[in-house]
């Protein structure tokens, strides 16, 4: 019976250790899991899910080469065999060469690309063609909807672009410029360049982008 009150202590003093060994394996634990979370954050790209890369919301820059914006080809390069002569157009973004960032985080850059007869096209025009390629801006200026038509004017016998929002029509031959419809000023212009039979963008745009008014 004299040795109940040691056998007690030495049980308690187990069990004071235990609990202590079992703390500090559940605060490295703890540290461990803190330290591999912040280690994945570390290494996650700089682009998360759902954000734009940095650049794809800048205009066009001089150098930059042009993509297919739809179809099959989305995301290959414009060349200008691809391109049929009389039309109709294609759509494309400009694309960061270095980067090979996709400017497609902004609407306004869209761009209608067509290849016509250089001798149909007037001065200013043709200065800013490539082998009669012109690429112009596919918002339309009157509320801002897509330009997405390639027919027939209503003024005329030659093919045009049209916005099927309000009937704007534009005549690429000269300049984009207004020829029916709403519309107040011409499409904005991107002049052109080739780069190893690639379309790429010769400077920046000529004229404003984008609507006058609210859709």
């Amino acid at each position: 019976m004299s040795n109940a009150p040691t056998n007690i202590a030495s049980s308690s003093s187990d069990n004071i250790a235990e609990l202590e060994s079992c703390a500090e394996q559940t605060r490295r634990t703890l540290l461990l899991g803190a330290l591999a979370t912040t280690a994945c954050l570390g290494c996650s790209a700089p682009v998360r899910a759902g954000e734009d890369a940095p650049g794809s919301d800048e205009r066009p820059q001089k150098g930059d080469l042009l993509v297919f914006s739809e179809g099959d080809s989305e995301g290959k390069l414009i060349k200008a065999a691809d391109l049929t002569l009389g039309g109709p157009p294609v759509h494309a973004w400009p694309q960061d060469p270095k980067t090979s960032v996709v400017r497609s985080a902004s609407r306004l850059n869209e761009l209608l690309i067509i290849k016509l007869d250089p001798a149909e096209l007037d001065e200013q025009t043709k200065a800013r063609a490539v082998d009669g390629i012109l690429a112009y801006s596919a918002i339309c200026a009157h509320a801002g909807c897509p330009v997405t038509a390639w027919v027939k004017s209503d003024v005329g016998d030659k093919d045009v672009f049209k916005c099927m929002c309000h009937n704007s029509e534009y005549d690429p031959r000269e300049g984009a410029q207004v020829v029916y419809g709403p519309a107040p000023r011409r499409l904005a212009a991107l002049p052109l360049a080739l780069a190893d039979g690639s379309l790429s963008v010769a400077g920046g745009f000529v004229g404003k982008v984008g609507g006058a008014q609210p859709g």
